[in-house]
């Protein structure tokens, strides 16, 4: 075992104002199955450039360990997948990759087919077999799970059970507190280490945060005292720095001079002055220590619609039909509120299914219109798809490859209301700087996010949503989550999420 030790570290994009780190100071052991935790923009991709060596930064990072980062870049692939493991791993040992391929439940005979006809399970279970027959290697292993089905998630999962020495980016609950021992996150102001799992590190913070915002509503009231307390001292003080002349004592009868005696408790009461200010300002700044990295995830709106009809979609013996094969049956209804979940393998049929539905809905008998340059498909299929009329939907697919432009524009596009767009953006924690770059420019879980808020800001009676929490960080998934528990929308979704699907689904359809 040794360490890895990051001192004083600081980085920042070069034409950027804001540092992505700023005097980072922390230690991870390496054989430690370290969960890597943060907000989408935070910096988690970022960082592990940064132990790759592929950034300049300030500051030091010292360790004596080899790094590998998961995904592999693949320039080509229509490549056999062995030329493109050697391409990757030139000292590979065939045994030892077959040996994980085995413990990743896969036959070694994908290997001898081109990459691009893998499945995205198949590809990821021959990423990480490369990975991980890499001896004596530090593994940084960058969101293993999009785009896996529930079956494949479980396979990867029992597998990084078994290992260790590794980072894992993952924004799946349920994932990481199978996979890690150990918690890294990326805060507002620092980044921290936590052992234990996501839950223990999860339940540590909120009780972390309720404390920080108890002491800091005391301590609201506790300025609020002090000011008054102030202001009073600061009154009396005048009052009687204002008397400092000769007066005649009832007392005695006989004149005293008193200038002495009204001096000194002058002196007195600045001095109360003084120090109720001291503790004030002590106060205020024992306050600002507080609520620093509390992740405030506010609260987002919905706008469903509900339609007259309460049957909005009914599908019978519903078959999607391919020139090259036949999908699986389907039947199934969605209701005003049902929250139906699509389950199955990948290549199924699930966004099959929603492509053949939304298709029907726009009016074309056996096309449907792609999010690129509406490149005409046809889809045709069998069985029985009733959709009741003038059903209003909003969709979001699963890929951002279309996404282009600024916000103003996208909205402009989709025909949504700017203002409310914004500030949707805004409570999925977009900040201001980043309402001015070109959605180009974004990570791939903020453009996620144009497309959930684009969702949200439409009024609809169906909202399609085909895997819309991929690279979707942690606190996002649970506002969204809470969204959909107060608003009710009747919905139909594709997602993998074990999680996010026990809290929302009202039903899951398995293909």
């Amino acid at each position: 075992m040794s360490q890895i030790s990051v001192n004083q570290l600081t980085f920042y994009y070069e034409g950027s104002s804001d540092n992505i780190f700023e005097e980072v100071s922390f230690q991870i052991d390496t054989d430690w199955k370290l969960g890597f935790i943060a907000r989408n923009g935070r910096g988690k991709t970022t960082f592990l450039r940064l132990l790759m060596g592929m950034e300049e930064y300030r500051g030091s990072i010292s360790t004596k360990e080899i790094f590998d980062y998961f995904p592999f870049p693949v320039d080509n692939p229509s490549d056999i997948t062995i030329d493109i493991v050697d391409k990757i791993y030139p000292e590979y040992e065939l045994w030892k990759i077959c040996r994980e391929l085995t413990l990743l439940q896969v036959d070694a005979e994908v290997l001898y087919r081109t990459f691009e006809t893998l499945s995205n399970g198949e590809q990821t279970k021959v990423m990480l077999a490369v990975l991980f027959s890499m001896d004596e290697h530090f593994l940084l292993i960058d969101e293993p799970t999009n785009h896996l089905d529930a079956p494949t998630r479980e396979v990867v999962c029992d597998y990084l059970k078994q290992k260790k020495g590794f980072i894992l980016v993952s924004h799946d609950r349920d994932f990481l507190d199978q996979c890690i021992d150990h918690v890294l996150v990326i805060n507002k102001t620092n980044i921290e280490v936590y052992q234990g799992n996501f839950t223990t590190w999860w339940k540590n913070k909120q009780r972390q945060d309720d404390f920080e915002r108890a002491e800091n509503a005391k301590l609201k009231k506790e300025i609020g005292r002090l000011q008054e307390a102030s202001r009073q001292a600061s009154q009396w003080a005048d009052n009687v720095e204002a008397t400092k002349i000769g007066r005649k004592s009832e007392k005695h009868e006989k004149c005293i001079d008193t200038r002495a005696y009204v001096g000194e408790k002058s002196r007195r009461m600045q001095q109360r002055r003084k120090n109720l200010e001291r503790r004030q300002d002590r106060a205020i700044e024992e306050k600002s220590a507080l609520l620093k990295n509390i992740e405030e995830a506010e609260n987002l709106k919905l706008f469903p619609l509900r339609h007259h009809k309460n049957t909005l979609v009914k599908m019978e013996d519903l078959q999607v039909q391919y020139e090259t094969k036949t999908l699986q049956p389907i039947s199934l209804e969605i209701r005003n509120g049902d929250r139906t979940v699509l389950q199955g393998a990948n290549g199924c049929g699930k966004s099959s299914i929603i492509k053949v539905l939304l298709q029907s809905l726009a009016g074309e008998t056996n096309a449907y219109y792609t999010e690129q340059g509406n490149e005409k498909k046809k889809i045709a299929y069998a069985g029985i798809l009733e959709t009741a009329s003038g059903l209003k939907v909003s969709y979001i697919s699963q890929d951002t490859s279309h996404l282009h432009g600024t916000l103003e524009e996208y909205a402009k596009e989709q025909k949504l209301d700017y203002t409310l767009f914004l500030a949707l953006l805004r409570k999925l924690d977009f900040s201001r700087t980043q309402f001015e770059k070109r959605i180009e420019e974004y990570s791939q879980g903020q453009k996620k996010k144009v497309l959930i808020a684009g969702s949200l800001c439409t009024q609809a009676h169906l909202y399609i949503w085909d895997e819309p929490l991929n690279y979707i960080d942690v606190f996002s998934r649970m506002q969204i989550e809470n969204l959909i528990l107060e608003f009710s929308p009747t919905m139909l979704l594709v997602e993998h999420d074990k999680t996010f699907i026990e809290k929302i689904g009202t039903s899951v359809k398995k293909m």
